[in-house]
């Protein structure tokens, strides 16, 4: 790409990408019924405002090679900063979070049409996308975490939006509640990292990424905290904020839930915006949890056992939307693994993580936007077993959700072949130099790619093929040119964003096989890359391997000379499960050829356990909220109002009697106040008496 096609610096523009989004926000909020189509205008062009200087900040770092930026201005403290850092890590999520809700909310203009509350609705996803750039954008962990729970507030609103249906009333405050459980425990780690930041020489901005990734030596010799490496134990915190946000294991379990707002919504929160943000947290602090002794093994673990757990809830699903949402989880849990394997494969996991999460983001945005197409044609129908035969009557919107269906089952070439194939490939030489408990996170990593593959295509199948299984799904009709364009858009993209980004740099053939190649190569600069600021100080690059010491790491990357030979049984097995899933997938779905419920019974042991969702509602409400919680609280309210509210009370009542006694000894009769002195005064007497005469 020619690097003199502009000569603006949209480094210095930053600030605009995240308050676009917010004009876009008030002005829909309070005139935006009024004007064309009535909602939706000003949000879409405000973000699309916002892409073209993500777009043009890409250029300027990318083509032109302009260095990394940050500025930041003093706020309400010194030393507390509110400010933007423009590197590749950033400038990846901005183009993905700005590109995919551009056309999120292009579709949205078609499939809010009829919405009474439409203006209201495009205000808060513009809110929602705003406060997700703020957040990607955010040099300093305090405005991080106040644009995560912005996040978090609009995701209650937009998955609330139809609240006069309970069920979607009650899943925003269940996603606000599970996610809070790890917001509030972010907080604290934030609150520790200041804590320890404020007491080494010469930090000027406690809480500022770069000056915390400079002083991560200090850090690593600070007081232990219950026992264990205080870095370690705030990562152990940060890693509870990313499982709230990011729905990881047990923290999971509002994402089903969720599924009861529009289905645009589910799209951007699944795509674009929320669940990535803990993701983002991780890439964003790795070298933190690279100096935190053991931190990246749990985040390692966690990753890998949501990515398998979820995948297998998939398999019993009926609901479309949740299936797709099962989906997430697991996709999710993948990139969180292979951030846990920079322990070996340092900031190249990075790399890798974004490159699915943008993966991700292009193939789930157009499977909940197909799937949001299914329930526009079908009255609503949610159910894939009450579908059936709907590529006839809908092929755009068919053969749309097979593209993003062999996507996230990674069939070869298509975006997921080459972001998640190779995250399996980096998580095996974790495994062999972790010895037999790092093999673990590449088991569970492998296993789900054969529920991947059978989960989708059964949901692909029973919706699709064969005849229509409810009068609902006879005549379906296809989605407007508005939501139509949106789907061919990311099509394309989640089949060829891995060719787009390959390095074609030793020809045809064997840039075939690069596909990301580019990409890592640009997200493996951040952290060992200077980085300007507008003050003038400069942060050098980051030694990974320094730090990876300070956490007992040793990144085999690093070693020279060295060269980890995978054995082809390893790389293609992936891909050979794959085509196992699809055969059992196609062998029992495809034109619902095998009627499953003859041989797998409901009562079956397995089968309810998984429909029951491994019986984490059941421990959360049932046992945790109404069985623990609410008998602490009963007993509470028990020693509340019967025991302090009592001893209170007692004492009041002690005193209005002897108020009431005394009150009556006071007659305003002199005479009998003159009495009681003389009875006083001789018993006085008397008593003197007897004591002298004693």
């Amino acid at each position: 790409m020619d690097p003199n096609l502009t000569t603006i610096d949209f480094r210095l523009y930053a600030h605009w990408i995240v308050l676009l989004p917010m004009i876009g926000f008030l002005l829909e909020l309070l005139i935006g019924k009024y004007w064309w189509r009535k909602g939706g205008m000003f949000a879409t062009l405000s973000i699309f405002g916002s892409m073209i200087i993500s777009y043009g900040c890409l250029y300027n770092i990318y083509v032109q090679g302009m260095p990394f930026y940050e500025y930041s201005w003093e706020w309400f403290y010194p030393g507390i900063v509110a400010g933007f850092t423009i590197d590749p890590l950033s400038l990846a999520m901005l183009c993905m979070v700005s590109f995919v809700s551009f056309f999120i909310h292009f579709y949205a203009i078609g499939y809010m049409a009829h919405d009474c509350a439409k203006s209201v609705y495009f205000a808060e996803t513009a809110l929602f996308t705003g406060s997700m750039f703020g957040l990607v954008l955010a040099n300093n962990l305090l405005q991080l975490f106040i644009f995560w729970e912005m996040v978090g507030v609009c995701s209650y609103l937009l998955i609330g939006f139809w609240w006069h249906r309970p069920e979607a009333a009650a899943a925003g405050k269940k996603a606000w509640m599970s996610c809070s459980v790890g917001d509030c425990l972010f907080l604290l780690g934030i609150a520790i990292m200041y804590t320890l930041m404020v007491g080494i020489d010469g930090v000027t901005e406690p809480i500022s990424f770069n000056q915390i990734f400079q002083n991560l030596e200090h850090l690593h010799h600070a007081a232990p905290i219950f026992g264990m490496s205080a870095l370690t134990f705030i990562c152990i915190l940060f890693m509870c904020g990313v499982l709230g946000k990011s729905a990881g294991f047990p923290l999971h379990v509002w994402i089903p839930d969720a599924m009861e707002g529009p289905t645009t919504v589910s799209a951007l929160i699944h795509a674009a915006t929320m669940v990535t943000a803990g993701v983002y947290l991780i890439a964003r602090a790795f070298p933190i949890f690279l100096a935190a002794p053991n931190a990246l093994m749990i985040v390692a673990f966690m990753g890998a056992f949501t990515a398998l757990y979820a995948s297998t809830l998939g398999l019993v699903v009926n609901d479309l939307k949740r299936i797709f949402a099962y989906s997430t989880i697991s996709q999710l849990g993948y990139m969180i693994a292979i951030l846990g394997c920079g322990a070996v494969l340092g900031v190249a996991a990075v790399a890798f993580a974004l490159f699915h999460l943008v993966a991700h983001a292009f193939f789930k945005a157009l499977l909940f936007l197909s799937s949001g197409s299914v329930l526009h044609g079908t009255s609503n129908t949610r159910d894939i077993k009450e579908m059936g035969g709907l590529l006839k009557g809908m092929p755009w919107t068919g053969y749309a959700m097979l593209a993003g269906a062999l996507a996230l089952v990674a069939f070869p070439f298509t975006a997921g072949y080459f972001s998640k194939d190779k995250i399996i490939e980096e998580a095996y030489i974790y495994a062999t130099a972790h010895g037999a408990l790092g093999y673990l996170p590449w088991i569970f990593l492998v296993l789900g790619v054969i529920l991947t593959a059978t989960y989708t295509f059964r949901a692909w199948y029973l919706a699709m093929t064969g005849g229509p299984k409810s009068h609902l799904a006879v005549h379906p009709h296809e989605c407007d040119w508005w939501m139509r364009t949106t789907l061919v858009v990311l099509s394309v993209f989640a089949l060829g964003l891995g060719l787009l980004t390959a390095d074609w740099s030793e020809g045809f053939f064997k840039g075939l096989f690069k596909g990301g190649a580019s990409f890592w190569h640009f997200l493996e600069q951040t952290f060992v890359t200077e980085t300007q600021t507008a003050s003038g100080v400069v942060y050098p690059g980051l030694n990974m391997g320094d730090i990876a010491h300070f956490g007992g790491n040793h990144l085999h990357v690093l070693e020279p000379g060295v060269v980890h030979h995978i054995s082809p049984a390893v790389i293609y097995l992936p891909l050979l499960l794959m085509i196992a899933g699809l055969a059992i997938a196609t062998s029992l779905y495809y034109k619902n050829r095998v009627d499953v419920s003859k041989y797998i019974k409901k009562d079956n042991p397995l089968y309810q356990i998984l429909w029951n969702k491994y019986y984490l509602d059941y421990l959360f409400k049932d046992i945790i909220a109404e069985k623990i919680v609410m008998t602490v609280f009963t007993f509470w309210d028990v020693l509340d109002r019967y025991v302090i509210d009592g001893v209170v009370n007692l004492l009041s009542w002690i005193t209005i009697s002897a108020g009431q006694v005394g009150r009556k000894l006071q007659t305003g009769v002199v005479q009998n106040y003159a009495t009681a002195v003389i009875f006083g005064v001789s018993m006085l007497m008397i008593l003197v008496i007897i004591i002298r005469g004693g």
